[in-house]
């Protein structure tokens, strides 16, 4: 498993494989347009040289803003509690979010000193399996996550432009913590819904009538949504409220698919191990403990494209067999018409008898609340308990006075 490498710097602290240490011109300081050209903006401490192109969106000023990684952006300060967010997102590309750390993880300026900057000109990006790396700055007091998706270089090309000095960006609002009453039982039945990023806690509260299951995306190179609520005290709180979870890890997708972040054909295997390796480490870090699923999003493919296929099989035995190997269990989300049919038919794959996931979760839009009794899945499959069905795509819904963009789902299946 991969484990993060955290150095520090000139009050730089750098998560996941990256290192800091020129000054930069202060340039305009506003929204930007599409076709804007480079300038530096500042938040805190920070500041950084946006590439021409990009928007830069203060999120203090824009409270329904999404936070999205699957367009270039940089995004400035805390989400709102109830961002104007779609119900999926999946792929990335080059982008930036800078917020606030928390006040216990700043540094407090010392007014006997004299107040010099810390250049990032030689900071790197490390790859990794998700295609994100966070860096923490005490003496500015934000943290800023970058992620990338074809193009690492764009990402460690920007941020090298940045520099740290002392501020005081807002503080960040926290929510309190409550105390879970743990449900040992391995499956749920019953409505839920998936969004592309966490609600604010008040949210889950005001749609707990509506809904008992929720899924939340904990990581991948292709998940397209910021986490900024995500965190081990939100999955705490909010299974304390009587939701049950649907972990759902958002990788590369298949070599044949329209996604920038792709497993190859030939290294499928080792990646469909790397991605669950990643998988774990990111639901050990929520307080998902062994013995829960973690479900793989595969997005549709051209399953007639027969070296594609493979592949997608190769990649997800391998994903099963690992997370095995950890002591998690394995789902699978996928279409009927693709993933799901492809694992429901397998047998073989590379030499060896193939291992199916332990759950799945299938989406077929028909507007059916049923995930027994379909002509395009065997009964006798993923029986019982073992099914969540995504019966309605993207639309809008008001629960409790608060509206959000979710897929509908019905569950008789593996959560935590």
């Amino acid at each position: 498993m991969r484990r993060a490498v955290i150095l520090a710097v000139g009050g730089v602290t750098a998560v996941s494989g990256v290192l800091g240490v020129t000054a930069m011109t202060p340039g305009p300081d506003a929204t930007a347009l599409p076709d804007a050209p480079a300038r530096t903006v500042e938040y805190g401490g920070l500041r950084i040289t946006v590439p021409k192109g990009w928007p830069v969106y203060r999120l203090d000023g824009d409270q329904r803003r999404c936070v999205r990684f699957d367009e270039h952006a940089v995004y400035l300060g805390t989400p709102s509690k109830e961002p104007d967010c779609p119900a999926r997102v999946v792929g990335r590309t080059e982008a930036i979010h800078v917020t606030a750390l928390p006040a216990a993880e700043r540094v407090k300026p010392d007014p006997r000193r004299r107040s010099a900057r810390v250049a990032l000109s030689a900071l790197k990006v490390a790859e990794s399996a998700d295609h994100q790396m966070t860096l923490d700055l005490p003496r500015s007091g934000v943290r800023v996550t970058g992620v990338y998706g074809a193009d690492r270089e764009l990402l460690e090309r920007t941020l090298r432009t940045a520099t740290s000095g002392p501020g005081s960006p807002p503080e960040p609002e926290e929510e309190t913590e409550e105390e879970i009453e743990r449900t040992p039982r391995a499956w749920h039945e019953g409505p839920g819904f998936d969004t592309c990023t966490a609600p604010a806690q008040r949210t889950m509260r005001a749609w707990r009538e509506a809904y008992s299951i929720a899924n939340i995306y904990i990581g991948g190179a292709a998940r397209g949504c910021a986490q900024p609520r995500l965190t081990k005290a939100w999955v705490k709180n909010v299974r304390a409220m009587g939701y049950r979870l649907i972990p759902t890890y958002v990788g590369p997708q298949a070599p044949c698919s329209k996604f920038r972040a792709r497993f190859g054909k030939d290294d499928a295997a080792d990646k469909g191990v790397l991605n669950a390796d990643d998988a774990v480490a990111k639901a050990r870090a929520l307080g998902i403990p062994k013995g829960q699923p973690l479900y793989f999003d595969i997005e549709a493919y051209n399953r007639n494209d027969k070296g594609c296929r493979k592949a997608v099989l190769t990649f997800l035995h391998a994903w099963t067999e690992r997370l095995h190997e950890l002591g998690y269990k394995s789902g699978v989300y996928s279409s009927v018409s693709s993933g799901i049919k492809d694992v429901a038919e397998a047998e073989r794959v590379g030499g060896e008898d193939f291992t199916r996931p332990d759950a799945i979760w299938f989406a077929r839009w028909d507007g059916r609340k049923r995930v027994h009794g379909l002509s395009y899945l065997p009964d006798d499959l993923w029986h019982p308990h073992r099914r969540i069905k995504q019966y309605r795509g993207g639309h809008a819904e008001k629960h409790g006075g608060i509206k959000l963009h979710v897929d509908s789902n019905m569950v008789d299946g593996l959560v935590y």
